[in-house]
């Protein structure tokens, strides 16, 4: 038989009676009785995995189907490294990120953007946006076969007309010409939305829209409100609403704070409402905000639960982590962020200074990249040696380029090397798992 070992992303933890085996490498979960589980314990500590074979034919195979146990040859950490960079640097795929303006109608307390009031893509930068896509879709005609545009900003809706209807106008009949599958979505706190803007969305590839609601009715009033005297919840519930009557995806992020938690159930019961089809469009997104340095964790699960007990799809925690397969954004080699005045990022959840920008977009429509382009794509990947031995590796992928690029050089741990927080990681993932199942 050939020589065995046990792989090294193999985790486990209880579940009421059973033990749950996980493996990191496979996304495989195995609900196991105690006494098979201390099988492999013993097999594994024993150095003999075939005698497992003898005792347990059946136990053995799974084990080995599920990638628990490999061959003594197979090196996890090359492999890893191999699927990250074919996933990254895979040509199939094109996502840019358009920042129409920096400025917006809200003023949340948390936010991390600075806001410009009169910043917005002038006629000269958006004829080099639309010479950016055209060129990127004749130069690799046939190689690229998925497009995604997405409008970030700052509130991209305030120039829905003309800017972003434009640009919409003059690349989408290109996708269609050349079979691309285009996807277009906006990151918005969905106030501006309209019948009008679904129907030109309908016809020109828009799919979803990331919305935003802070806590419940009262509490987000007092964040994002239209005037001291009007607040803005019973609108953005309005036009989440319209939109799933329209068939376009929403994601409702909600953020959550110590002040917002309380109440967050309620949310609930403003979605009663909505019909099985519209239910199909909708999604449910927690996260604390970056402010907040209470462990909320468990009252946050107890929600998410009571949310899902109603029928609402919902990702938390385990299912929000980019993993080696599906990771973030900008870690993506045809990956690029174009701000208002023509600066090119890659990361969205840092500030757009003109100091920290990663490029610029020429007159042609080129992108002319810097030396932290050169860092954050190839020198700061998988660099890190506590990243070498842990655990959750192919979920983390040592975090996304954005922690390679501020930590370079240096050791780190983006669960700040607790052990117990990175299982909690594999736990929300294994509950999600076992109520969609």
């Amino acid at each position: 038989m050939t020589e065995l070992k046990a792989s090294q992303y193999n985790l486990s933890f209880n579940y009421e009676d059973k033990i749950i085996a996980y493996n990191s490498m496979s996304d495989q979960f195995l609900v196991l009785d105690p006494l098979l589980h201390d099988l492999f314990m013993a097999a594994i500590h024993e150095e003999d995995l075939p005698a497992l074979k003898d005792i347990h034919e059946d136990l053995f195979l799974l084990l080995q189907k599920k990638g628990f146990i490999i061959p003594d040859t197979k090196n996890e950490y090359e492999e890893i490294k191999k699927i990250s960079f074919n996933h990254d640097f895979n040509d199939e795929n094109y996502e840019l990120i358009i920042n129409p303006t920096m400025n917006c109608n809200f003023k949340c307390w948390y936010c991390y953007e600075t806001h410009i009031k009169d910043s917005r893509i002038n006629d000269e930068t958006k004829n080099k946006i639309t010479k950016h896509i055209e060129q990127t879709i004749i130069r690799k005609q046939g190689v690229i076969k998925n497009f995604s545009l997405n409008w970030f900003g700052g509130e991209p809706l305030l120039y829905f007309n003309p800017i972003i209807k434009d640009i919409l106008e003059s690349i989408y009949p290109l996708m269609v010409s050349n079979n691309i599958n285009f996807h277009s979505s906006f990151t918005t706190n969905g106030l501006l939305i309209s019948q009008e803007l679904l129907d030109v969305g309908k016809k020109y590839g828009i799919k979803q829209f990331q919305i935003t609601l802070d806590g419940h009715r009262e509490r987000h009033n007092k964040v994002r409100y239209i005037s001291i005297q009007k607040g803005s919840y019973d609108k953005i519930l309005e036009n989440i609403k319209l939109c799933l009557k329209n068939s376009f995806v929403v994601t409702v992020r909600i953020n959550i704070s110590e002040e917002t938690i309380s109440d967050l159930v309620k949310i609930i019961d403003d979605f009663k409402d909505i019909n099985n089809f519209e239910k199909q469009y909708l999604n449910f997104s927690f996260h604390e905000v970056w402010q907040e340095e209470k462990e909320l964790t468990a009252d946050i699960s107890n929600i998410v639960d009571q949310f899902r007990a109603h029928g609402l799809v919902c990702a938390y925690k385990g299912e929000h982590i980019a993993t080696i397969t599906n990771s973030c954004y900008a870690d993506k080699f045809n990956h690029a962020t174009i701000n208002y005045n023509g600066d090119v990022f890659k990361c969205t959840a840092r500030d757009f200074k003109t100091s920290s920008k990663e490029g610029y977009l020429a007159d042609t429509g080129e992108i002319i990249w810097n030396e932290t382009f050169q860092k954050r794509v190839f020198d700061s990947r998988f660099s890190n040696p506590p990243c070498f031995s842990c655990k959750i590796l192919p979920l983390c992928n040592g975090g996304c380029s954005q922690h390679r690029l501020e930590n370079f050089g240096k050791d780190y741990c983006i669960h700040n090397y607790d052990e117990n927080r990175k299982l909690e990681i594999i736990k929300q993932k294994f509950y999600t798992r076992l109520i969609h199942t």
